[in-house]
């Protein structure tokens, strides 16, 4: 009984540490790819491709983020009662501040332009 315990607790420990590994391998491409003007983050709260002929690893990479993006405002929208766009409203706003100079945002024309 204790063996099977430690199985579990070390199998859960491992499936975490992949997740944080995946996690961690996922910001630094997002990162990567946002350095090389390749994405940038749009006015609706998600990622987009500023490069329409990005390599299939990075569009890959961002429907992977916005796919994590969306669960993520959608729990938040619940939790909070309040609509999914006005989640993803904020979720820009702050992604914005955080985007380094010289990395592109949407702007409020629906296009693409370097963050000064």
């Amino acid at each position: 009984m204790k063996h099977d315990a430690s199985v579990k607790l070390i199998t859960r420990t491992m499936a975490l540490c992949l997740l944080l590994c995946a996690s961690l391998a996922n910001a630094q491409s997002l990162d990567a790819a946002k350095a090389a003007g390749l994405i940038g983050e749009k006015s609706d709260g998600y990622i987009g491709l500023v490069q329409p002929d990005a390599p299939d690893a990075v569009v890959e990479l961002v429907r992977s983020v916005n796919r994590q993006r969306r669960e993520r405002y959608q729990q938040i929208a619940r939790d909070n009662d309040i609509p999914i766009n006005t989640v993803a409203q904020l979720a820009y706003a702050r992604a914005v501040e955080a985007t380094r100079s010289g990395n592109y945002i949407e702007d409020a024309n629906g296009d693409w332009v370097k963050k000064p």
